[in-house]
C-alpha cells in the first residue's frame, strides 16, 4: 500500500468516526434528544406516526386518513415506497430519525467522496481535500425529511458523469435506481435532472455528439421517481379537485426586495438546503477566483468559474421567484403558482461544497497557501460541528417534552370517550402534537388539502383574520397551516408552560367548529373571554415531562 492509499484510508475511517459521534445524541439521548421543530416535530414526525397508525400505508389513490381533517387525502403524505415511511413503522419515533439521518450523512460523505475523487480532484496528494469537503458536506444540517433529496445529488452526479463519460457501470445503475427511494422528485431531483438534461443539450449543440446512453440514464432517473411517487404525479395531473395550493400566490415582492434577498440567499442560505458557507467556503471562494484572475486561469480553472456563475443565479433565481413582475405568467399558468420553482437553488449544496473543493484545489496549487488549506477544511468541520441539532436546538423543547405522551394520555383518560368519537384542535400550539398522540384534528398542517375544507375551516376564525392582515394573507394566499390562528397570537404556535401569555379578546365561530364535529379545543395560553365565545373552562393539564400547560376547553 502506497503512502497516499494509507493516508486516504486513515482520513476515512476518522471522517466516519466523526459522523458517528455527531450522530451519537439521537440513539444516546432518545426521547429526550432535542432535534428541529419548524417543518420537522411540527409536521412530518406527526405525519409518519398518524400514517403508519392509519393502516392506510398503501391506500388506495382516492383513500383517506380520517384522524386529521376528517379525512385528509392520503395522496398528501407521501408515497409508501419511500423508506423513511417504514422506519417510522418500524421502529419507535426516534430510532426512525436516527436511522435516517445516518443513512443521510453516510450516503452524502459516499457520494462526496467519489464524485471528487473520480471527476474533480483526482491528485493523489489531494485526499485531504477529497475526504475533508466530502466530511463538511455530510455535516451539512440539511432538513431531515428531505432525505437524500439533495445530499444524494453528489452520489447521482458522480454515476451519470461516468455514464457521459462512456464508462458507465452496473453499480453507477444500481445508484440511478436506489437514490429515488430515499429521496422525493420534488424536494430536489426534479432540479437536478433537468439540470442534468441541460447539460446533455449543451453537450450536443457544442457538438460532442447525442450521448444516447446519458440521455437515457437521466430519462431512466427520472422515470423511477414518477413510478415511486405516483401518489404525487396523481394529484398533480389526474385530481380535479382543487387544494389548498391553488390558492398559493408567491408572486408578491419588488424589484428591489427581490434584489436584496438574492444577496441574503447568496451569503446565508436557504433553512431547507443550509449550507453554513458564509464563515469559510465563501472567503475560500473569493481567494480561489482572485487567485484566477491574477494567473489568468480562466480557461483552466473553466468548471469553477462556471459554478460560481451558476452559485449567483441559483441565488437570484430564487429570489426572483417570488418578484410580483411574476404575476401577468401566474395568472396565465396555473402550474407557476402551484409548483415551487423556486427550489432550484435545492441544487446550491452539491455546487457551494464542490466550489469549496475546487477553490482549496486552487490554493493548494498555490505553495505559499498550501499550508493553509488543511486549517481551512479543520475550520469548516468545526463551524459545522456547532451545527448539531442538540446544540441548536438545545433551548427548545426536547421530542419527549414536545409531544408530551404521558400528558396527552391523562388529557385522552380524562375526556373518557374513543378518540375517534370527536374532534379537537390547538391554539398557541401544533396540531402535530395533538395528531402524534391520536386525537383527531380539524387543524393541521399540510401541504395540500381540498380547497373546500380551507373554506369551511376559514369560517370559524375569520373574525380573527380581519383583525390582522398578517395571518389573513398567510392563511389565504398559502394556508398550509390550517390552524385556529388568533389575532393576539399572530404566527406564534409554541408557548411554553412557562409563557405569561394569555388571550383576551378572542373571536371565534363555534358554528362551523361543531358542525365539523369540533367538541374541544387544546390551548396552551389561557383564554380570558372563553364563556363569550362558548367555551367552558373543563381542566387544566401540567407534567414535568411536558413543554406546556394545557387548557382543554369544551364548546358548548
Amino acid at each position: 500500500m502506497s503512502y497516499f492509499q494509507d493516508k486516504e484510508r486513515i482520513f476515512i475511517v476518522f471522517s466516519l468516526i466523526v459522523i458517528s459521534l455527531f450522530l451519537s445524541p439521537y440513539f444516546i439521548l432518545g426521547d429526550d434528544a432535542h432535534i428541529r421543530v419548524h417543518d420537522n416535530l411540527d409536521s412530518n414526525l406527526a405525519w409518519y406516526k398518524v400514517l403508519a397508525e392509519s393502516g392506510q400505508i398503501a391506500g388506495s389513490l382516492q383513500s383517506r386518513i380520517p384522524q386529521i381533517i376528517n379525512g385528509l387525502p392520503r395522496n398528501a403524505l407521501g408515497t409508501e415506497y419511500s423508506l423513511i415511511v417504514w422506519l417510522y413503522v418500524w421502529f419507535p419515533t426516534m430510532i426512525a430519525y436516527g436511522i435516517s439521518q445516518a443513512i443521510t450523512r453516510f450516503f452524502a460523505f459516499l457520494g462526496m467522496y467519489l464524485v471528487l475523487k473520480d471527476h474533480f480532484i483526482t491528485g493523489k496528494d489531494k485526499s485531504l481535500i477529497r475526504i475533508g469537503t466530502a466530511l463538511a458536506f455530510a455535516l451539512t444540517p440539511f432538513w431531515p425529511s428531505g432525505m437524500l433529496s439533495t445530499l444524494g445529488m453528489p452520489l447521482a452526479l458522480w454515476a451519470l458523469l461516468h455514464i457521459r463519460n462512456g464508462r458507465g457501470k452496473w453499480l453507477h445503475y444500481l445508484a440511478l435506481t436506489l437514490l429515488p427511494f430515499y429521496s422525493s422528485i420534488v424536494l430536489g431531483f426534479f432540479f437536478f435532472l433537468s439540470a442534468m438534461g441541460l447539460l446533455w443539450l449543451s453537450d450536443v449543440i457544442r457538438g460532442k455528439g447525442w450521448n444516447w446512453r446519458f440521455f437515457i440514464a437521466i430519462a431512466y432517473m427520472t422515470a423511477v421517481y414518477l413510478i415511486t411517487d405516483y401518489r404525487l404525479v396523481y394529484s398533480f395531473l389526474f385530481d380535479g379537485e382543487p387544494n389548498s395550493r391553488d390558492e398559493y400566490f408567491h408572486a408578491r415582492l419588488s424589484f428591489w426586495h427581490s434584489v436584496r434577498l438574492t444577496f441574503k440567499n447568496f451569503l446565508l442560505g436557504h433553512t431547507h438546503v443550509m449550507t453554513v458557507h458564509t464563515l469559510v467556503i465563501m472567503p475560500v471562494i473569493f481567494a480561489a477566483l482572485f487567485l484566477i484572475w491574477k494567473h489568468r486561469k480562466w480557461g483552466k480553472e473553466r468548471i469553477f468559474v462556471f459554478l460560481f456563475v451558476l452559485n449567483f443565479i441559483l441565488s437570484a433565481w430564487y429570489a426572483f421567484w417570488f418578484y410580483k413582475g411574476w404575476l401577468p405568467l401566474t395568472e396565465k399558468f396555473h402550474v407557476l403558482d402551484t409548483f415551487n420553482f423556486a427550489r432550484y437553488h435545492f441544487v446550491r449544496p452539491l455546487v457551494l461544497y464542490l466550489l469549496f473543493a475546487i477553490g482549496l484545489k486552487i490554493l493548494w496549487d498555490e505553495k505559499i497557501l498550501r499550508k493553509a488549506v488543511p486549517w481551512l477544511v479543520i475550520a469548516q468541520i468545526i463551524v459545522l460541528l456547532f451545527t448539531n441539532e442538540e446544540i441548536v436546538h438545545r433551548k427548545k423543547p426536547s421530542v419527549r417534552e414536545f409531544y408530551a405522551e404521558e400528558q396527552f394520555n391523562e388529557i385522552k383518560n380524562h375526556i373518557g370517550k374513543p378518540q375517534n368519537s370527536y374532534r379537537i384542535a390547538s391554539i398557541g400550539l401544533h396540531p402535530a402534537v395533538a395528531q402524534f398522540n391520536g386525537f383527531y384534528t380539524l387543524d393541521t398542517y399540510n401541504n395540500f388539502y381540498p380547497l373546500s375544507y380551507k373554506y369551511q375551516f376559514r369560517k370559524i376564525i375569520e373574525k380573527e383574520l380581519e383583525k390582522n392582515k398578517r395571518i389573513r394573507i398567510y392563511f389565504d394566499e398559502w394556508g398550509g397551516r390550517c390552524y385556529l390562528f388568533t389575532d393576539e397570537l399572530g404566527k406564534h404556535y409554541l408557548f411554553k408552560k412557562t409563557s405569561k401569555r394569555r388571550i383576551e379578546n378572542i373571536d371565534l365561530n363555534l358554528e362551523p367548529f361543531k358542525q365539523m364535529g369540533g367538541q374541544f379545543i387544546f390551548s396552551s395560553v389561557p383564554i380570558d373571554n372563553a364563556l363569550k365565545n362558548n367555551l367552558k373552562l373543563d381542566k387544566v393539564f401540567t407534567s414535568k415531562e411536558s413543554a406546556w400547560k394545557i387548557y382543554l376547553y369544551e364548546a358548548l
